[in-house]
Order: C-alpha cells, then sequence, then structure tokens
C-alpha cells in the first residue's frame, strides 16, 4: 500500500521548488493534494506537471486571515477534510546590513515566513483533530538554527518558525497531531537562484561555487531530496516524532554554521 493513501495534504508555497516537488511525491504515494500559492500560472504547472485528478491549486497569500481560511476550506470541500499540512510558502528578502534594511521589507519576509505559517496551523489544527489527529511541516531552513551576517529579516523568521513548531508541538501532541520542521541548506531551485542574484547580480555562478565549496558532501540537494523527508515525517513512518527540527543541508550546520 502506499504510504500516502487517500491522505489529504495542503502544501503552501506548491508552485515551484520544495512544494511541487513534495506535491509529486506525495502524489505517487496516494495523496490527495492541494497546492496554495500567490501565482495561478505556477500552481497550474505544478498541478499540470502532476497529471493526477487528486491534485489541485487554490491560490492565495498565505499571510491574509481571508485567503487562509479560504484555502482551507477549497481542500475540506474537494477532499473531505485535512490529514497532512506542510506549511512551506517562504520568502527570503534581501541581503544588506540591517541598517539598510527598511521596516517594509523586514514585515514583508516576516508575513510570508511567520504569520504565513501560524495562520496555516490555526486554520488547520481543526480539521486535523477532526481526522483523529495528523502531521504539520514547516519549511524552516539552516538559517533557523544558526545564523549568517546580512540576512536579518530572513534568519529572524526562520528561529521563529523554529519556535512556532516546538511550541505547536506541544499543543498538537494531546489532539495526536505532529509537529515538525525541515530545515533545507543550499538547494538547487528558484528560490537559491534568486538567493544568488542578490546577492551578486551577474556573478551568479561564482555565489553558487563558493557556497557549494562550503557545503561537506559538495554540492547543492535538491528540491526532491527535502521532498523524501517531508514524506517521511507525512507518514505513519515517523509516528512518534514531534517536536523535532531535521536538517536536510549535506553537513552544512553541523560543520560550518
Amino acid at each position: 500500500m502506499k504510504r500516502l493513501q487517500d491522505k489529504v495534504v495542503v502544501i503552501t508555497g506548491g508552485g515551484s521548488g520544495i512544494g511541487a516537488a513534495t506535491a509529486t511525491l506525495f502524489a505517487q504515494e496516494g495523496a490527495k493534494v492541494l497546492v496554495v500559492g500567490r501565482t495561478a500560472e505556477k500552481l497550474r504547472k505544478t498541478v499540470q506537471a502532476i497529471n493526477n485528478e487528486n491534485v489541485s491549486y487554490s491560490v492565495a497569500d498565505v499571510s491574509k486571515v481571508e485567503d487562509t481560511q479560504r484555502y482551507v476550506a477549497d481542500a475540506v470541500e474537494r477532499y473531505g477534510g485535512i490529514d497532512v499540512l506542510v506549511s512551506n510558502a517562504g520568502f527570503e528578502g534581501s541581503f544588506k546590513p540591517i541598517t539598510e534594511y527598511t521596516v517594509e521589507e523586514f514585515d514583508e519576509v516576516m508575513a510570508i515566513n511567520v504569520r504565513g505559517s501560524w495562520l496555516a496551523i490555526k486554520h488547520t489544527f481543526p480539521e486535523l483533530q477532526k481526522r483523529g489527529g495528523g502531521s504539520v511541516i514547516i519549511t524552516a531552513s539552516i538559517m533557523g538554527l544558526s545564523a549568517l551576517g546580512g540576512n536579518s529579516a530572513y534568519v529572524t523568521a526562520k528561529h521563529a518558525a523554529v519556535g512556532l513548531m516546538r511550541t505547536m508541538a506541544l499543543e498538537g501532541a494531546p489532539l495526536r497531531i505532529r509537529v515538525n520542521a525541515v530545515c533545507p541548506g543550499f538547494i538547487d531551485n528558484d528560490m537559491m537562484a534568486t538567493i544568488h542574484s542578490k546577492i551578486a547580480p551577474g556573478g551568479e555562478a561564482l555565489v553558487q561555487g563558493s557556497l557549494s565549496g562550503r557545503v561537506p558532501l559538495k554540492r547543492y540537494g535538491t528540491s526532491e531530496e527535502v521532498a523524501r523527508l517531508n514524506l517521511f515525517l507525512a507518514s505513519s513512518d515517523s509516528s512518534y516524532i514531534t517536536g523535532s527540527a531535521y536538517t536536510v543541508d549535506g553537513g552544512t550546520s553541523g560543520s560550518l554554521m
């Protein structure tokens, strides 16, 4: 039997990268999947690429209450409930000293990365409880466990995501809802490509080469490798695991951060 057979999964930030890879793998494992994001075109491409009648999308800004309520309602209406939440939507923000960072830039990073996860959990918890429990996975980052200079908002937001996970694991335990965080390192996807451009416009290849060299495994990870960890945490294989932050970073955080 497939590991997520007939489980209903909501994945925010599902239009590309880790979210799209997770949606693809979960559908292969029998899940009914709702991918959520701000850009309808990206979501449509994800759904079309998966090509499964049990995968659909909902356009939403995860930082808004009304949009969150709507995508939760969409999942319940289309598939009958929710068993798994992958709160994956994220935004890297700017790369510059805190003295040059604007309040508006800081607020945007916090709204997507922290408020978005907080709202997702707030509104999916009742649905998970109706199903007798479930699994919540928050995409944090190795920046939620350590830090680098020049990215104060994102580092702050990802530390907050890990704190939210630990708090919600305690609240979820009596309800049989497990809550864990996944902390990716350098992953070869669209977000990382954007980060390269922000750090050194025109010198993206040099940035990637430098960062890859700091990874003990000497390469970037793939979105599919992160998705496989998400699958473990979503399935019953991790039935005694909650309140944990898992790195998937090729050894970066343990040796260099």
